[in-house]
């Protein structure tokens, strides 16, 4: 592996880690194994008024162990972990985790995956590009991010940093059913945050940009200018008295949504009865407009593997066709307590896609005529049981499909069966925020709290 990448052990010294926790596990009599070997490096950079403010170096590694005793349905589970790669240290780990194990009650659905839905093929999703990234370079960047936002306008004259930041990690997966692999990615980010101030009142606004590939970065200017240009858009923000109008969720904020979505069916909260979507498969949960896919494999994508934190393999689905929810997200555990199959979702979704099927973001705004643009969101006022939603929130009031004015210290209200049925488009302004992709999202009607 060529020094740039830096790591402190070859792939396969991490497969030797594994297999010798597997192999410590069966001497010591675990009916079943999984761990998981990892290491990561990185550098993060922040830059305030000019001046450097933090500069972080990591370098981390760890095993986490899981053994089983006894087989399901009358397996007992236990886990450890620890960041000494020793064989002592190793060995040490599983005998803590099966001694918990043992102390443990009888859980009926806990054990290793069901061999047939391991990953048999696992494609290079091409997730590693190492930013070879050196501290002062780092800064200058960051410098520059924050030099063009303050260039706009005097009226920019605080920020609450630029950072840069350049991450790379690796890891094996391994279980002691034959499953052992592993590959290395990269995590690299531009973001600043900015403060715009105008006759005593201060608005800030902030952007940022995320990619495996350093090239597919925004430019350092294009970023920083925009975050200013947002601080300034929101000086001279107002309340409005209360009202129910169409609301449009901007496409970064839209992915929140998304977010609310993947928790709600999720299979903790369903199997607890702690969603809204309990048995809900099959039903119109969305308008018909939406449609919602998981797209695991997108080579370079943010959230892409060709299986999940179990081993079990990941594919692409449709979640949502049509308005029609159609899928789960389930690891093994969560699975079996709702007598079905692990969607390949251990560790959270993979790659959420809000198929488009609106205009771009101006023709969005000519859909919404008139109500209000959300770009911001405040605390989190989600009650997944019921559906309740209530969110502080900022942004603008838009009239005759042109953003009039912004407006602040504002909350939206609603319920999620409701908005997600209210969806009258989805945007071609789409964003990228983590695992989630989505343009902005119109709703034909929600509570607006205000003066």
């Amino acid at each position: 592996m060529p020094k740039e990448h830096r790591f402190t052990y070859s792939p396969a010294q991490l497969r030797d880690f594994a297999a010798s926790v597997l192999n410590a596990a069966k001497r010591l009599g675990a009916s079943a194994c999984e761990c998981e070997v990892s290491e990561g490096h990185g550098l993060s950079v922040t830059v305030r008024k000019g001046a450097v403010e933090t500069v972080e170096h990591n370098r981390d590694k760890g095993v986490g162990v899981t053994v089983y005793a006894g087989e399901r349905p009358r397996a007992r589970r236990g886990h450890a972990s620890t960041s000494d790669f020793s064989p002592a240290a190793l060995a040490q780990s599983v005998e803590a985790a099966l001694a918990i194990a043992q102390r443990t009650a009888v859980d009926d659905c806990a054990g290793p995956p069901e061999p047939e839905l391991l990953a048999r093929e696992t494609p290079d999703l091409d997730l590693f590009h190492p930013w070879p990234l050196g501290t002062e370079e780092a800064i200058g960047i960051a410098q520059r991010i924050e030099r063009a936002a303050f260039a706009l306008s005097p009226k920019l004259r605080n920020s609450e940093g630029a950072t840069v930041s350049a991450q790379h990690s690796q890891f094996v997966l391994a279980n002691s059913l034959g499953f052992m692999h592993g590959f290395p990615t990269s995590r690299h980010s531009l973001s600043l945050s900015v403060i715009a101030e105008d006759k005593g009142g201060m608005q800030r606004d902030d952007w940022y940009s995320a990619a495996r590939v350093p090239g597919k970065l925004a430019r350092a200017e294009a970023l920083g200018r925009y975050a200013g240009e947002r601080a300034l858009a929101r000086l001279g923000a107002r309340k409005i008295a209360t009202r129910r109008a169409p609301v449009l969720f901007e496409a970064p904020v839209a992915t929140a949504l998304l977010g609310a979505f993947v928790a709600a069916a999720s299979g903790t909260n369903l199997y607890r009865k702690a969603s809204f979507l309990v048995d809900a498969l099959g039903r119109d949960v969305f308008s018909r407009s939406v449609n919602i896919e998981e797209r695991p494999r997108v080579p370079q994508g943010l959230a892409s593997s060709p299986y999940d934190e179990e081993g079990v393999a990941t594919r692409e689905r449709a979640l949502v066709r049509d308005g029609v929810l159609e899928g789960y997200f389930l690891g093994c555990y969560s699975a079996r307590k709702l007598g079905m199959r692990s969607t390949g979702s251990a560790g959270g979704n993979h790659n959420l896609v809000l198929r488009p099927d609106g205009p771009d973001f101006r023709g969005m705004l000519k859909k919404l005529h008139r109500g209000l643009l959300v770009t911001e969101l405040l605390g989190h006022g989600i009650n997944l049981v019921t559906g309740d939603y209530s969110r502080g929130a900022a942004g603008y009031w838009v009239e005759g499909g042109e953003i009039a004015y912004p407006v602040e210290e504002i909350t939206v209200a609603g319920n999620l069966r409701d908005m997600f049925r209210g969806i009258v488009a989805s945007g071609s302004d789409v964003v990228v925020r983590g695992s989630r992709e989505s343009g902005s999202i119109l709703i034909d009607g929600m509570t607006i709290a205000g003066d």
